[in-house]
Formats: C-alpha cells, sequence, structure tokens
C-alpha cells in the first residue's frame, strides 16, 4: 500500500488578498466627527498618511475605499462599466441634472448623450466658439478701465457664465435672460455638497434652493428650445443648443426637448461654469502672486509673440500655440481640481497592488474612491508638488507621465475622461 498524504491548504488554496486597511471610526457614525471636526481634505490626508495608498473609511452606512496614486488606479479609470460603474454613485445628481438625462438613464443611452457632447466639442466646433469667445472677453474687460480693484471671482464667474451662454445656449439667453439663468446655476452648483452624497433629497436650504432653481432652468431653457425649433425648422445657429436639438440616437430617434434641456444643464453647469469659473479664478490668483511674476512674465511674452506672428488675430489655432499658457492653467488644475475626488462603484471585486508590493482586494459592493486633491501632489510623481510650477510640464520633464498612465488625472481619465476639456482649456486661455 501506498501512503497517501493529506494536501497543506496552502497546495489547494490560492490564499485571497487581504481587504484594505480600514481607518478607526466611532461606531455606527464611523469617521463623520472628525470629519465635521477636520474637513474632508486633512481626513483623507492624515489616512493616507497613517494607511499608504489604499485604505478604507466608513461614513454611517457606507464604506469608501482610497486608491491613491496611478499604480492602483488603472481600474478605476479603465474598468468596463459592467465591473466598475458610475450609475450606483452618482444618483446625487438626478435632482440637479433633471430627468432624461446624464445617471437618470442607462448607461447605452447615457453614452449617446456623451456622443452628442463630444460632436459638439470637435475642433471644428470649437473653432466656431472661439471668436465668440473672444469677442465677449474683449467687451467685457473694456469695461473695466486702466485701475482700480475687483472681486475676482465674483467677475471671472459673471464673465464665465456670458462667455458659455454665448456660446452654448445662443443669443437667446444670452440676451433676455442672463441674469436670471446665473443666479439660478449658481444655486444648482451650492446644492452639491458632501452630504448630498450621501442624502441628496436632505430637505435642507441648500436643496430647496437647488431644487427651485432646476424646475426655473427648465422652464426657462424649455422655452428656448421650443423657440429655436419654431424659428429654424431647417437649419439654426452654429452653437451647442443646435447641436444638441439636430442630435440623433442610433436608432434614429432625434433628442426630445427634456433631453436638451437636461443636457444644456449639464454642460452649462460643468462645462460652462464651476470648473472654467474656478480654474479661471486661481490661475489668476497664481499667476498675479509675486512668487510667480516670472511665469506670468512668460505667458504674457509668449502672447504678445504668436499675437504678432498672426497679425493680432486670436482664434483657435492662435490659442492652441499657446503653450506657456496652457501649462499655466494645467498646473493650476493640478493644484486645484474642480473636484475633490472622483467615485465609482465596484460591481465585481478587483484587486489593486502598490508600490511597495501589497496587494489587496476590493470588495463587490464597495464604493470605490479616487482623490484627486492628493492624487496630483504626490512625491514619487511631482518635484516639490505644493508648488506652482507650470514648467514641470514642459519639455524634458512631463513629470504628469512621471508616475504613468493616470499620473494626472484633474479632467479624469480613461473610459470617463471628461469631453468638455478643450472646450474650457480654451475658454480659459481666452479670458
Amino acid at each position: 500500500m501506498i501512503a497517501r498524504r493529506r494536501p497543506m491548504l496552502s497546495e489547494t488554496t490560492k490564499l485571497s488578498p487581504s481587504p484594505p486597511p480600514m481607518a478607526a471610526g466611532a461606531p455606527l457614525l464611523g469617521i463623520l466627527p472628525v470629519l465635521l471636526a477636520k474637513g474632508p481634505l486633512q481626513v483623507i490626508r492624515d489616512a493616507h498618511t497613517e494607511m499608504g495608498s489604499v485604505f478604507t473609511v466608513r461614513l454611517l452606512h457606507r464604506k469608501v475605499t482610497f486608491l491613491v496614486g496611478p499604480d492602483v488606479s488603472s481600474h478605476f479609470y479603465q474598468g468596463l462599466d459592467l465591473e466598475i460603474s458610475q450609475d450606483e454613485v452618482s444618483q446625487f445628481t438626478i435632482p440637479t441634472f433633471g430627468p432624461g438625462v446624464a445617471f437618470d438613464v442607462d448607461f447605452a443611452t447615457r453614452r449617446e448623450q456623451f456622443r452628442f457632447f463630444g460632436d459638439a466639442m470637435k475642433p471644428a466646433k470649437l473653432r466656431t466658439y472661439a471668436g465668440l469667445m473672444v469677442r465677449e472677453v474683449e467687451e467685457y474687460f473694456a469695461r473695466w478701465g486702466q485701475s482700480g480693484t475687483v472681486d475676482l471671482k465674483q467677475e471671472l464667474e459673471h464673465l464665465v457664465t456670458l462667455v458659455a451662454s454665448r456660446c452654448l445656449f445662443g443669443e437667446e439667453v444670452r440676451a433676455k435672460m442672463l441674469g436670471e439663468v446665473a443666479t439660478h446655476l449658481r444655486e444648482l452648483n451650492d446644492g452639491m455638497r458632501l452630504v448630498t452624497i450621501l442624502f441628496p433629497h436632505l430637505p435642507i436650504p441648500a436643496h430647496r434652493r437647488r431644487d427651485r432653481a432646476r424646475a426655473r432652468l427648465g422652464e426657462i431653457f424649455s422655452g428656448v428650445v421650443s423657440s429655436r425649433k419654431a424659428s429654424y425648422p431647417d437649419c439654426g445657429p452654429d452653437d451647442m443648443l443646435q447641436c444638441l436639438i439636430d442630435s440623433r440616437y442610433k436608432d434614429g430617434r432625434a433628442t426630445t426637448e427634456t433631453e436638451v434641456v437636461g443636457m444644456l444643464v449639464v454642460s452649462a453647469l460643468f462645462a460652462g461654469q464651476h470648473t472654467s469659473s474656478s480654474t479661471s479664478t486661481w490661475t489668476g490668483a497664481r499667476l498675479l502672486a509675486r512668487a510667480n511674476s516670472e511665469h506670468l512674465r512668460a505667458a504674457v511674452r509668449e502672447q504678445e509673440r504668436v499675437v504678432a506672428r498672426h497679425g493680432d488675430r486670436v482664434d483657435y489655432e492662435v490659442l492652441q500655440e499657446m503653450d506657456t499658457l496652457h501649462r499655466c492653467v494645467k498646473e493650476v488644475l493640478r493644484l486645484h481640481p474642480p473636484a475633490m475626488m472622483l467615485l465609482r462603484h465596484a460591481r465585481r471585486s478587483f484587486t489593486v497592488r502598490t508600490r511597495e508590493g501589497d496587494e489587496y482586494e476590493v470588495p463587490e459592493g464597495r464604493t470605490v474612491a479616487s482623490p484627486l486633491v492628493l492624487h496630483n501632489r504626490l512625491l514619487y510623481v511631482y518635484m516639490d508638488p505644493e508648488r506652482y510650477e507650470p514648467d514641470r510640464f514642459g519639455p524634458g520633464r512631463g513629470e504628469d507621465e512621471a508616475g504613468g498612465a493616470f499620473s494626472y488625472t484633474a479632467f479624469g481619465g480613461g473610459r470617463h475622461a471628461c469631453v468638455g476639456e478643450a472646450f474650457a482649456y480654451m475658454q480659459i486661455k481666452v479670458i
């Protein structure tokens, strides 16, 4: 007889990686008490310092696993929608965007709607927007005079709304209802808070203002869409509104009035207002700081050279040549991303491996976060990351690629990269 040996566990079963380490927190409340005391940015920084690039925090009923750095972010940005999705974690946006668009529709429909946005943001369309932007900005700054004091944030918020309305909504909104539209867009933006992610319908004042603003914008934009269709049954003005009205789904169906209104709100709030006004303000603040005077001089010299070479013309092609200015804006987006973090929902478990060689399994059903406020300031990717240094993106340095793919994620990346990135850059550079 030959004796049979019972195989050891390690010979028959490959042990699964351990779950990510969990931040300490209060029973039931999780990190809520320390979150209220320190603020979200400091809480995330502290957890990253203590536990490394992969960690989990509990906030009331929800566990959120943070992935910090390009080495652990590939699946977050590149995973298929059936594996890691935006839908479950983005339901809080529905009261803002309204019915029939974005995360109120299935993935296939939403993908086609993003295609409509993409068509409206192609270079051929951007070329037509550039002239509108330049005229709006020149008219606005002509009213400033040669000296005085301004509230940069307030002024640029107003200017961005003017530019967006002329390019995105058409002359109907620009001429008649701009002041009211701008007010309601601010109320929509103000209605997106940390508590909104957990409780989007909580009856707080900011949410009540959001809901009233969304209803009124729906009325305004519906009237604009109806008027545009009646006035131009065949071919209307060359702006985003007309592009969305003329769009067709793959089955031949035309966009509905409700869908066009919702897509206008999405584009106005983010491509046209929130991202650009925030980034314009920070670009101005950074370049006007005494410590950054050499970057301001470099940007101005570049503008003088490029514009002189083109006979004082400023258009899409001229703006494309302003690389120094582009880097100044890109560095602001690294330091001050419009969104603190991006969220996904793990529909299937997946494994991540850190730079140090540790492996963790993120379980199915977990909320997953990519904190841009940390991701774009990592010491092993960026030299002196707290410093405003646009030249870090210049020839011979390329720090945004130092850690590989997804080293720089101010506009997201992978399968869900922002389709309005080129529009936002162009608008900010014109300003």
